[in-house]
């Protein structure tokens, strides 16, 4: 049946022919430009699928005539970068903690490489801004554990702390007051009262006063009379008002009783030695870095 073309008496136009319910199609096709434009992408397209990686295979993808893919791209990249940055690694390397530290150049370049290094390990414990939370130490204050001078923490960033992989690991174990029968429950509660006045917090006086004595009788050889701490077994200072897992009675109470005991890894497992070092120079620099002790003659 041949198709009906008449001329829309409005616009001018041919109809196609077409017709339903009375209602007429035009016959307006695309532009040239549009269309050429179209047949133009087409081909595009499929050079470029020629000259690319593109077509997926079982295996892998046609890896196309130039040769070029965006992970070997990044691989060139990522040797660049680090062609640029084997001058400063090697003298980091060859260097002293103490050397480093001297030298301006060196001091920033291992401080960008301890923060990297320390987003993608340490985060996960210590948080984005090193603050910590409870049982995660603030790397940012004063109060080290183990020291805090530069060396200090290399060592502590190399064996962890009560890490058994390592022979050297940083290691001590605070008693169970309570679970173990060694003070009894009013006991623990006066020696918490007392270890709060060491810092200076509110106690029940007359508690406190109870609590010196088993304080000293039981916690000084580690903490010392004076509550002040020793780095060398890792026993916190008292003192200072800041708290590993919480400063209130009933928290210090928890941890005489039965103490929890962090695990941290070492890090000479799988990092390697100079990325420790500017670990150790980035965390030093965080704010709370104690100055290395001068040798005694």
């Amino acid at each position: 049946m041949a198709k009906d073309i008449q001329k829309d008496e409005i616009t001018g136009t041919d109809t196609t022919g077409h017709e339903w319910d009375g209602i007429k199609e035009l016959n307006t096709p695309l532009p040239k430009w549009w269309l050429y434009t179209l047949y133009g992408t087409v081909i595009w397209g499929l050079a470029y699928t020629v000259a690319y990686p593109a077509w997926p295979m079982l295996t892998s993808a046609t890896p196309g005539l130039l040769g070029y893919t965006s992970r070997g791209e990044l691989a060139e990249s990522v040797n660049q970068a680090k062609e640029g940055q084997k001058a400063q690694l090697e003298k980091i390397s060859a260097a002293s903690l103490e050397d480093i530290l001297k030298d301006p150049e060196m001091l920033a370049f291992a401080r960008a490489g301890g923060a990297a290094a320390f987003k993608v390990n340490c985060v996960q414990c210590h948080g984005a801004g090193a603050a910590g939370s409870a049982g995660y130490p603030n790397l940012n204050d004063d109060d080290w554990l183990w020291g805090g001078t530069a060396d200090h923490i290399y060592t502590t960033l190399q064996h962890g702390i009560r890490y058994t992989v390592s022979a050297d690991t940083r290691d001590s174990q605070m008693p169970a007051f309570g679970a173990d029968g060694i003070l009894k429950p009013e006991e623990i509660a006066d020696v918490s009262h007392y270890v709060l006045t060491l810092a200076g917090e509110q106690a029940d006086a007359a508690k406190a006063e109870a609590g010196k004595q088993p304080f000293i009788d039981n916690c000084a050889a580690c903490h010392g009379e004076d509550g002040k701490g020793n780095a060398d077994m890792g026993a916190p200072n008292l003192t200072d008002k800041i708290w590993l897992y919480g400063g209130s009675v009933e928290q210090v109470a928890q941890q005489v009783t039965k103490p929890r005991h962090g695990v941290m890894p070492g890090w000479s497992t799988r990092l390697d030695d100079t990325t420790i070092k500017q670990l150790a120079v980035y965390v030093h620099s965080l704010g709370g870095g104690q100055a290395a002790v001068p040798a005694t003659q």
